[in-house]
């Protein structure tokens, strides 16, 4: 039999999710306002959105003024949350499959310091003005295992990693980290010696997953154990490893990834951008600083 309106049943009833008609639930979606069981919440910034809200980026237009869900560092949520990591794989093996055929393409995209040998003269590498040389070598690679063991270092750190900061914070910290690798192998090693290889942006994701990881509380043994291991080879004689490439990544990994997940957020943006923008700014100070004694 129908309840009159304003019966205590009708008083007690709870709304069904939309999703699962048989679920009462007392939450809705911040966007579009609909009903949803814990099994539908999904976390934001305020409140809970439902799967639909988070997969499609709007509502129904009844909550506009609802916070879209963000990562734990500000990040804005995506239906693919590995698409920047399988971009800078598939950047890395499209140069690789050129440079097998011309030796010249590679010799001016690696990072070279100064060419001919002292005294300098620059006309090639960072020294005579070919900065680009600092971005270019992060992508070159010259044997198929270098290429190798980097994509896959990529593929399970750079995933978990792009899903936790959002795209743009990701790129931001690989691009920083790598180009602090460059600086400071173009300071430290040879210049003579040609620098190639994603192995300094790897080790800043190195840097920022260690500090996501402690940051979540999780169990660090894994990570320090592999980060150990990456740390002897590189060390370790014989292996023609830039250490400078290695321990540069690291350090700026570690700092910018640091202001990634602990910047507040009442000036998160200011506090993480500015964080990269100081560290970048060492980057250049470092290539001066070398440009000036090789010339």
């Amino acid at each position: 039999m129908d309840q009159p309106a304003g019966s205590p049943q009708d008083a007690q009833s709870l709304p069904v999710c939309y999703r699962h008609p048989d679920r009462e639930t007392g939450i809705r979606c911040t966007r579009c306002e609909r009903p949803i069981c814990p099994e539908c919440m999904v976390n934001a910034s305020v409140g809970f959105q439902c799967p639909n809200c988070v997969r499609t980026g709007s509502g129904t237009g009844r909550a506009p003024s609802a916070s879209q869900p963000r990562t734990l560092a500000g990040g804005t949520l995506t239906a693919d949350p590995r698409l920047l990591t399988k971009i800078l794989i598939g950047i890395n093996l499209a140069i690789f499959i050129a440079v097998q055929t011309s030796d010249a393409l590679r010799n001016d995209l690696v990072l070279l310091g100064a060419w001919p040998p002292a005294p300098y003269t620059p006309t090639q590498g960072v020294a005579g003005g070919e900065w680009y040389r600092l971005v270019t070598s992060m992508f070159t690679h010259e044997a198929p295992w270098h290429l190798g063991f980097n994509m896959l270092s990529l593929w399970w750190l750079g995933g978990p990693l792009e899903t936790a900061l959002g795209r743009a914070r990701y790129l931001t910290v690989y691009f920083v980290s790598g180009l602090a690798g460059s600086a400071l192998a173009y300071l430290l090693a040879s210049p003579t010696t040609a620098t190639l290889g994603a192995s300094g942006a790897i080790f800043g994701l190195f840097g920022a997953t260690a500090v996501l990881m402690r940051r979540l509380d999780y169990d660090m043994r894994p990570i320090i154990a592999l980060l150990v291991i990456n740390l002897i080879f590189t060390f370790a004689p014989g292996f023609n490893i830039s250490w400078q490439a290695h321990i540069g990544g690291l350090v700026a990994g570690v700092i910018t990834g640091y202001a990634m997940v602990h910047a507040p957020r009442e000036h998160r943006a200011l506090i993480q951008y500015g964080t990269c923008a100081l560290v970048l700014a060492v980057v250049v100070l470092l290539t001066l600083l070398r440009t000036a004694q090789l010339t």
